[in-house]
Protein backbone atom coordinates (compact mmCIF):
# COMPACT_ATOMS: atom_id res chain seq x y z
CA UNK A 1 0.00 0.00 0.00
CA UNK A 2 1.25 3.46 -0.85
CA UNK A 3 2.62 5.63 1.95
CA UNK A 4 0.26 8.56 2.32
CA UNK A 5 1.89 10.03 5.40
CA UNK A 6 2.50 13.74 5.16
CA UNK A 7 3.93 16.29 7.53
CA UNK A 8 3.32 20.02 7.70
CA UNK A 9 5.29 22.56 9.67
CA UNK A 10 4.14 22.54 13.28
CA UNK A 11 3.57 25.96 14.77
CA UNK A 12 1.97 27.31 17.92
CA UNK A 13 -0.87 29.82 17.80
CA UNK A 14 -1.35 32.48 20.48
CA UNK A 15 -5.13 32.10 20.11
CA UNK A 16 -4.97 28.55 21.45
CA UNK A 17 -4.89 26.67 18.16
CA UNK A 18 -2.81 23.56 18.71
CA UNK A 19 -1.43 21.49 15.80
CA UNK A 20 -2.87 17.99 15.56
CA UNK A 21 -1.83 14.69 14.05
CA UNK A 22 -4.59 12.99 12.06
CA UNK A 23 -4.09 9.23 11.77
CA UNK A 24 -6.31 7.03 9.57
CA UNK A 25 -6.44 3.34 10.36
CA UNK A 26 -8.56 0.23 9.88
CA UNK A 27 -8.23 -3.25 11.41
CA UNK A 28 -5.24 -1.97 13.45
CA UNK A 29 -3.37 -1.00 10.26
CA UNK A 30 -2.30 2.57 9.65
CA UNK A 31 -3.64 3.86 6.32
CA UNK A 32 -2.07 7.31 6.41
CA UNK A 33 -1.41 10.33 8.59
CA UNK A 34 -0.91 14.06 8.33
CA UNK A 35 0.06 16.86 10.69
CA UNK A 36 -2.35 19.79 10.52
CA UNK A 37 -0.78 23.02 11.80
CA UNK A 38 -3.11 25.58 10.22
CA UNK A 39 -6.10 25.90 7.93
CA UNK A 40 -7.92 22.78 6.75
CA UNK A 41 -7.39 19.53 4.90
CA UNK A 42 -9.65 17.11 3.07
CA UNK A 43 -9.78 13.38 3.69
CA UNK A 44 -10.87 10.72 1.22
CA UNK A 45 -9.86 7.86 -1.03
CA UNK A 46 -9.26 10.15 -4.02
CA UNK A 47 -5.67 11.10 -4.80
CA UNK A 48 -6.46 14.84 -4.74
CA UNK A 49 -7.06 14.83 -0.96
CA UNK A 50 -4.49 16.03 1.52
CA UNK A 51 -4.92 12.76 3.47
CA UNK A 52 -5.54 9.84 1.14
CA UNK A 53 -7.26 6.89 2.84
CA UNK A 54 -7.38 3.85 0.57
CA UNK A 55 -10.32 1.93 2.02
CA UNK A 56 -13.39 0.60 0.20
CA UNK A 57 -15.82 2.26 2.64
CA UNK A 58 -14.20 5.71 2.43
CA UNK A 59 -15.63 8.04 -0.24
CA UNK A 60 -13.46 9.78 -2.81
CA UNK A 61 -14.12 13.10 -1.08
CA UNK A 62 -15.22 12.10 2.41
CA UNK A 63 -14.41 14.73 5.02
CA UNK A 64 -13.14 18.27 5.57
CA UNK A 65 -11.13 18.92 8.75
CA UNK A 66 -10.35 22.46 9.90
CA UNK A 67 -8.02 23.34 12.76
CA UNK A 68 -9.61 25.56 15.41
CA UNK A 69 -8.97 26.51 19.02
CA UNK A 70 -9.67 23.50 21.25
CA UNK A 71 -9.75 20.87 18.52
CA UNK A 72 -10.91 20.46 14.93
CA UNK A 73 -14.10 21.32 13.06
CA UNK A 74 -15.20 18.44 10.84
CA UNK A 75 -17.65 18.54 7.95
CA UNK A 76 -18.85 15.48 6.07
CA UNK A 77 -18.65 16.12 2.30
CA UNK A 78 -21.69 14.03 1.39
CA UNK A 79 -19.91 10.71 1.81
CA UNK A 80 -21.69 7.47 0.96
CA UNK A 81 -21.05 5.70 4.28
CA UNK A 82 -21.04 8.75 6.50
CA UNK A 83 -19.00 10.09 9.38
CA UNK A 84 -19.70 9.17 13.01
CA UNK A 85 -18.55 10.40 16.39
CA UNK A 86 -19.46 8.60 19.62
CA UNK A 87 -21.89 6.45 17.63
CA UNK A 88 -23.84 9.39 16.19
CA UNK A 89 -23.90 10.47 12.56
CA UNK A 90 -22.05 13.74 11.96
CA UNK A 91 -22.60 16.42 9.34
CA UNK A 92 -20.75 19.26 11.05
CA UNK A 93 -19.19 19.09 14.50
CA UNK A 94 -16.39 20.44 16.68
CA UNK A 95 -14.40 17.53 18.15
CA UNK A 96 -11.63 17.71 20.77
CA UNK A 97 -8.06 16.53 20.54
CA UNK A 98 -8.02 12.87 21.54
CA UNK A 99 -11.25 12.08 19.71
CA UNK A 100 -11.76 9.22 17.26
CA UNK A 101 -13.99 9.70 14.22
CA UNK A 102 -15.37 6.81 12.18
CA UNK A 103 -15.31 7.41 8.42
CA UNK A 104 -17.04 4.57 6.63
CA UNK A 105 -15.55 1.58 8.43
CA UNK A 106 -12.18 3.23 9.02
CA UNK A 107 -11.10 5.40 11.94
CA UNK A 108 -9.60 8.88 12.00
CA UNK A 109 -7.70 9.67 15.21
CA UNK A 110 -7.18 13.28 16.29
CA UNK A 111 -3.99 13.40 18.34
CA UNK A 112 -1.55 16.07 19.59
CA UNK A 113 1.05 16.73 16.92
CA UNK A 114 3.99 16.85 19.31
CA UNK A 115 3.73 13.24 20.42
CA UNK A 116 6.85 11.12 20.16
CA UNK A 117 7.06 8.06 17.97
CA UNK A 118 5.26 5.02 19.30
CA UNK A 119 7.25 1.98 20.44
CA UNK A 120 5.26 -1.24 20.10
CA UNK A 121 5.86 -4.86 21.10
CA UNK A 122 2.86 -7.16 21.24
CA UNK A 123 0.36 -5.67 23.67
CA UNK A 124 2.85 -3.03 24.83
CA UNK A 125 2.93 0.45 23.31
CA UNK A 126 4.43 3.65 24.63
CA UNK A 127 5.59 7.15 23.81
CA UNK A 128 7.34 7.44 27.17
CA UNK A 129 11.16 7.32 27.04
CA UNK A 130 11.32 5.17 30.19
CA UNK A 131 8.85 2.60 28.85
CA UNK A 132 10.35 2.69 25.38
CA UNK A 133 13.72 1.68 26.81
CA UNK A 134 12.07 -1.35 28.45
CA UNK A 135 10.26 -2.27 25.21
CA UNK A 136 13.48 -2.08 23.20
CA UNK A 137 15.28 -4.28 25.74
CA UNK A 138 12.46 -6.83 25.58
CA UNK A 139 12.57 -6.83 21.80
CA UNK A 140 16.32 -7.50 21.82
CA UNK A 141 15.96 -10.33 24.34
CA UNK A 142 13.28 -12.01 22.20
CA UNK A 143 15.90 -13.50 19.87
CA UNK A 144 17.37 -15.63 22.66
CA UNK A 145 16.09 -17.88 25.46
CA UNK A 146 17.69 -15.79 28.19
CA UNK A 147 15.82 -15.84 31.51
CA UNK A 148 14.21 -12.46 32.25
CA UNK A 149 13.23 -10.93 35.58
CA UNK A 150 10.62 -8.16 35.26
CA UNK A 151 10.50 -5.76 38.19
CA UNK A 152 7.81 -3.20 38.87
CA UNK A 153 4.95 -2.15 41.07
CA UNK A 154 1.69 -4.05 41.12
CA UNK A 155 -0.40 -3.28 38.05
CA UNK A 156 2.32 -1.95 35.72
CA UNK A 157 1.68 -4.70 33.17
CA UNK A 158 4.32 -7.33 33.89
CA UNK A 159 2.22 -10.15 32.46
CA UNK A 160 1.46 -8.08 29.35
CA UNK A 161 5.21 -7.56 28.94
CA UNK A 162 5.88 -11.29 29.39
CA UNK A 163 3.26 -12.17 26.77
CA UNK A 164 4.74 -9.60 24.39
CA UNK A 165 8.20 -11.11 24.86
CA UNK A 166 6.84 -14.62 24.30
CA UNK A 167 4.97 -13.51 21.18
CA UNK A 168 8.11 -11.97 19.68
CA UNK A 169 10.30 -15.00 20.40
CA UNK A 170 10.96 -18.19 18.47
CA UNK A 171 8.69 -19.91 21.01
CA UNK A 172 5.63 -17.88 20.01
CA UNK A 173 3.85 -20.94 18.59
CA UNK A 174 4.38 -22.83 21.87
CA UNK A 175 2.34 -22.57 25.08
CA UNK A 176 2.43 -19.62 27.48
CA UNK A 177 1.88 -20.92 31.01
CA UNK A 178 1.26 -18.61 33.97
CA UNK A 179 1.89 -19.48 37.62
CA UNK A 180 0.90 -16.92 40.23
CA UNK A 181 3.38 -17.75 42.98
CA UNK A 182 1.51 -15.54 45.43
CA UNK A 183 -1.66 -17.61 45.04
CA UNK A 184 -0.06 -21.06 45.35
CA UNK A 185 -1.27 -23.09 48.35
CA UNK A 186 1.93 -23.98 50.20
CA UNK A 187 1.15 -27.69 50.34
CA UNK A 188 0.42 -27.84 46.59
CA UNK A 189 3.12 -25.50 45.27
CA UNK A 190 5.54 -28.28 44.28
CA UNK A 191 2.80 -30.21 42.49
CA UNK A 192 1.74 -27.05 40.62
CA UNK A 193 5.25 -26.47 39.32
CA UNK A 194 6.53 -30.03 38.84
CA UNK A 195 3.38 -32.14 38.53
CA UNK A 196 2.44 -35.20 40.54
CA UNK A 197 1.78 -38.92 40.27
CA UNK A 198 -1.54 -40.53 41.06
CA UNK A 199 -1.82 -41.11 44.82
CA UNK A 200 1.11 -38.85 45.67
CA UNK A 201 -1.06 -37.05 48.22
CA UNK A 202 -4.68 -36.81 49.26
CA UNK A 203 -6.72 -35.67 46.29
CA UNK A 204 -4.16 -36.73 43.65
CA UNK A 205 -6.60 -38.95 41.79
CA UNK A 206 -4.60 -39.11 38.55
CA UNK A 207 -1.21 -38.26 37.07
CA UNK A 208 -0.82 -34.57 36.27
CA UNK A 209 1.95 -32.61 34.62
CA UNK A 210 3.12 -29.40 36.25
CA UNK A 211 3.58 -25.95 34.76
CA UNK A 212 7.25 -26.49 33.87
CA UNK A 213 6.35 -29.55 31.83
CA UNK A 214 3.18 -28.04 30.36
CA UNK A 215 5.20 -25.07 29.06
CA UNK A 216 7.52 -27.32 27.04
CA UNK A 217 8.61 -25.61 23.79
CA UNK A 218 7.07 -22.42 25.14
CA UNK A 219 7.33 -19.96 28.01
CA UNK A 220 6.61 -20.22 31.73
CA UNK A 221 5.72 -16.94 33.43
CA UNK A 222 6.32 -16.99 37.19
CA UNK A 223 4.32 -14.03 38.47
CA UNK A 224 5.27 -12.59 41.88
CA UNK A 225 8.15 -15.04 42.14
CA UNK A 226 9.19 -13.36 45.41
CA UNK A 227 6.23 -15.12 47.06
CA UNK A 228 7.57 -18.59 46.20
CA UNK A 229 7.98 -20.73 49.37
CA UNK A 230 11.60 -20.80 50.49
CA UNK A 231 11.77 -24.61 50.67
CA UNK A 232 10.66 -24.84 47.03
CA UNK A 233 13.26 -22.42 45.69
CA UNK A 234 16.21 -24.89 45.52
CA UNK A 235 14.01 -27.33 43.57
CA UNK A 236 13.16 -24.64 41.05
CA UNK A 237 16.84 -23.64 40.81
CA UNK A 238 17.85 -27.23 40.10
CA UNK A 239 15.15 -27.58 37.45
CA UNK A 240 16.27 -24.42 35.67
CA UNK A 241 19.92 -25.43 35.72
CA UNK A 242 19.52 -29.11 34.79
CA UNK A 243 16.44 -28.71 32.58
CA UNK A 244 15.00 -31.74 34.36
CA UNK A 245 12.11 -32.24 36.77
CA UNK A 246 10.62 -35.02 38.87
CA UNK A 247 6.90 -35.10 39.47
CA UNK A 248 5.86 -35.32 43.12
CA UNK A 249 5.62 -38.99 44.03
CA UNK A 250 7.78 -40.19 41.10
CA UNK A 251 11.43 -41.10 40.67
CA UNK A 252 11.45 -40.74 36.88
CA UNK A 253 13.41 -37.76 35.55
CA UNK A 254 11.72 -35.80 32.77
CA UNK A 255 13.45 -33.39 30.41
CA UNK A 256 11.96 -29.93 29.96
CA UNK A 257 12.46 -27.32 27.26
CA UNK A 258 11.10 -24.07 28.60
CA UNK A 259 11.97 -20.39 28.78
CA UNK A 260 11.28 -18.74 32.13
CA UNK A 261 10.17 -15.16 32.63
CA UNK A 262 9.73 -14.13 36.25
CA UNK A 263 8.14 -11.03 37.72
CA UNK A 264 8.13 -9.39 41.12
CA UNK A 265 7.02 -6.23 42.88
CA UNK A 266 9.54 -6.88 45.66
CA UNK A 267 13.19 -5.93 45.93
CA UNK A 268 14.66 -9.44 45.71
CA UNK A 269 18.12 -8.28 46.74
CA UNK A 270 16.68 -7.07 50.03
CA UNK A 271 14.64 -10.26 50.28
CA UNK A 272 17.76 -12.38 49.81
CA UNK A 273 19.68 -10.36 52.41
CA UNK A 274 16.80 -10.96 54.83
CA UNK A 275 16.95 -14.70 54.11
CA UNK A 276 13.55 -14.84 52.42
CA UNK A 277 14.81 -15.48 48.89
CA UNK A 278 17.77 -17.56 47.76
CA UNK A 279 20.52 -15.44 46.22
CA UNK A 280 21.57 -18.22 43.83
CA UNK A 281 18.02 -18.44 42.46
CA UNK A 282 17.93 -14.65 42.10
CA UNK A 283 21.11 -14.79 40.01
CA UNK A 284 19.60 -17.56 37.88
CA UNK A 285 16.38 -15.64 37.26
CA UNK A 286 17.93 -12.22 36.63
CA UNK A 287 20.15 -12.98 33.64
CA UNK A 288 18.30 -10.02 32.12
CA UNK A 289 16.72 -7.72 34.69
CA UNK A 290 14.20 -5.10 33.49
CA UNK A 291 12.25 -2.51 35.43
CA UNK A 292 8.83 -1.53 34.09
CA UNK A 293 8.10 2.09 35.07
CA UNK A 294 4.94 2.96 37.04
CA UNK A 295 2.22 4.88 35.27
CA UNK A 296 3.11 8.12 37.09
CA UNK A 297 6.46 8.03 35.23
CA UNK A 298 4.82 7.59 31.81
CA UNK A 299 1.89 9.98 31.94
CA UNK A 300 2.18 10.75 28.23
CA UNK A 301 0.87 7.22 27.68
CA UNK A 302 -2.37 7.74 29.63
CA UNK A 303 -4.54 8.86 26.65
CA UNK A 304 -3.10 6.02 24.55
CA UNK A 305 -3.75 3.43 27.26
CA UNK A 306 -7.22 4.74 28.02
CA UNK A 307 -8.25 4.56 24.37
CA UNK A 308 -6.84 1.05 23.99
CA UNK A 309 -8.68 -0.13 27.12
CA UNK A 310 -11.97 1.38 25.95
CA UNK A 311 -11.58 -0.31 22.57
CA UNK A 312 -11.29 -3.67 24.34
CA UNK A 313 -14.47 -3.18 26.38
CA UNK A 314 -17.47 -4.59 24.49
CA UNK A 315 -19.93 -2.14 26.07
CA UNK A 316 -17.80 1.00 25.59
CA UNK A 317 -19.01 1.95 22.11
CA UNK A 318 -19.41 5.71 22.01
CA UNK A 319 -17.79 6.15 25.44
CA UNK A 320 -14.99 8.71 25.25
CA UNK A 321 -12.89 10.74 27.66
CA UNK A 322 -12.79 14.45 27.01
CA UNK A 323 -9.92 16.87 27.59
CA UNK A 324 -10.90 17.77 31.18
CA UNK A 325 -11.02 14.15 32.27
CA UNK A 326 -7.72 13.33 30.57
CA UNK A 327 -6.06 16.30 32.25
CA UNK A 328 -7.41 15.12 35.60
CA UNK A 329 -6.11 11.62 34.88
CA UNK A 330 -2.69 13.04 34.06
CA UNK A 331 -2.55 14.83 37.41
CA UNK A 332 -3.26 11.66 39.39
CA UNK A 333 -0.48 9.43 40.76
CA UNK A 334 -2.16 6.08 39.88
CA UNK A 335 -0.94 3.94 42.82
CA UNK A 336 -2.56 0.92 41.12
CA UNK A 337 -0.94 1.78 37.78
CA UNK A 338 -2.39 0.46 34.50
CA UNK A 339 -4.53 -2.08 36.33
CA UNK A 340 -6.19 0.73 38.27
CA UNK A 341 -6.82 2.65 35.04
CA UNK A 342 -8.36 -0.44 33.45
CA UNK A 343 -10.58 -1.13 36.47
CA UNK A 344 -11.62 2.50 36.64
CA UNK A 345 -12.65 2.64 32.97
CA UNK A 346 -14.43 -0.72 33.18
CA UNK A 347 -16.41 0.54 36.15
CA UNK A 348 -17.15 3.86 34.45
CA UNK A 349 -18.49 2.13 31.34
CA UNK A 350 -20.58 -0.35 33.31
CA UNK A 351 -21.92 2.10 35.93
CA UNK A 352 -21.92 5.46 34.21
CA UNK A 353 -25.51 6.00 35.40
CA UNK A 354 -24.64 5.26 39.01
CA UNK A 355 -24.22 8.06 41.59
CA UNK A 356 -21.78 5.73 43.41
CA UNK A 357 -19.29 5.82 40.54
CA UNK A 358 -15.87 6.72 41.96
CA UNK A 359 -13.06 7.92 39.76
CA UNK A 360 -9.57 8.86 40.96
CA UNK A 361 -7.52 11.73 39.63
CA UNK A 362 -5.42 14.72 40.47
CA UNK A 363 -7.23 17.47 38.59
CA UNK A 364 -9.71 20.04 39.76
CA UNK A 365 -13.10 20.28 38.11
CA UNK A 366 -11.60 22.70 35.63
CA UNK A 367 -9.08 20.09 34.61
CA UNK A 368 -6.06 21.94 35.99
CA UNK A 369 -3.51 19.55 37.53
CA UNK A 370 -3.04 19.58 41.29
CA UNK A 371 0.20 19.05 43.13
CA UNK A 372 1.10 15.37 43.54
CA UNK A 373 0.94 15.78 47.31
CA UNK A 374 -2.84 16.36 47.08
CA UNK A 375 -4.72 14.21 49.62
CA UNK A 376 -6.05 11.04 47.95
CA UNK A 377 -9.76 11.40 48.78
CA UNK A 378 -9.78 15.03 47.67
CA UNK A 379 -8.01 14.04 44.44
CA UNK A 380 -10.57 11.32 43.83
CA UNK A 381 -13.47 13.74 44.37
CA UNK A 382 -11.91 16.32 42.04
CA UNK A 383 -11.53 13.79 39.25
CA UNK A 384 -15.08 12.57 39.68
CA UNK A 385 -16.28 16.15 39.33
CA UNK A 386 -14.13 16.65 36.24
CA UNK A 387 -15.36 13.42 34.68
CA UNK A 388 -19.03 14.13 35.42
CA UNK A 389 -18.92 17.66 34.05
CA UNK A 390 -17.04 16.61 30.94
CA UNK A 391 -19.41 13.70 30.29
CA UNK A 392 -22.56 15.83 30.75
CA UNK A 393 -21.23 18.53 28.43
CA UNK A 394 -20.42 15.98 25.75
CA UNK A 395 -23.76 14.20 25.88
CA UNK A 396 -25.75 17.47 25.89
CA UNK A 397 -23.82 18.80 22.91
CA UNK A 398 -24.33 15.54 21.08
CA UNK A 399 -28.12 15.73 21.50
CA UNK A 400 -28.38 19.52 21.18
CA UNK A 401 -29.48 20.10 24.77
CA UNK A 402 -32.34 17.60 24.70
CA UNK A 403 -32.03 16.21 28.24
CA UNK A 404 -34.56 13.41 27.82
CA UNK A 405 -32.88 12.08 24.68
CA UNK A 406 -29.41 12.54 26.14
CA UNK A 407 -30.41 10.51 29.19
CA UNK A 408 -32.03 7.75 27.14
CA UNK A 409 -29.24 7.39 24.59
CA UNK A 410 -26.42 7.43 27.16
CA UNK A 411 -28.13 5.09 29.63
CA UNK A 412 -28.37 7.69 32.41
CA UNK A 413 -31.50 8.16 34.50
CA UNK A 414 -33.11 11.46 33.45
CA UNK A 415 -33.56 12.65 37.04
CA UNK A 416 -29.91 11.88 37.80
CA UNK A 417 -28.79 13.71 34.66
CA UNK A 418 -30.75 16.78 35.81
CA UNK A 419 -28.96 16.54 39.17
CA UNK A 420 -25.57 16.47 37.43
CA UNK A 421 -26.52 19.46 35.27
CA UNK A 422 -27.50 21.42 38.35
CA UNK A 423 -24.52 20.24 40.36
CA UNK A 424 -22.01 21.50 37.79
CA UNK A 425 -23.89 24.69 36.97
CA UNK A 426 -24.33 24.01 33.25
CA UNK A 427 -28.07 24.57 32.85
CA UNK A 428 -27.34 27.10 30.12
Amino acid sequence: MADHSRTAKVTADPKGIVPVLLVARAADKELGKITLAEGFITVGSGSANHLVVEHPTVSRNHLRVELRAGGVWVEDLGSTNGTRFQGASVQQLMVPIGATLVIGNAELLVEPADQAELAVLGGLSSRSPAMQRAIKALAKSAISDVTVLLEGETGVGKEVAARALHGASRRASGPFQVVDCGALPRELAAAELFGHAKGAFTGAEKDRMGALEAASAGTLFLDEVGELPLDLQPLLLRALESREIRRVGETEVRKIDVRVIAATNRNLIEESEAGRFRRDLLHRLSVLQLRLPPLRERKEDIPLLARAILEELPSAQGFTLGPETLRAFTGYRWPGNVRELRNLLSRAVALQDSPQLVLPGGGAASGAPKEESLEYHEARKNALDAFEKDFVLQVLRKYEGNVSRAAKESGIDRVYLHKLIKKHGIED
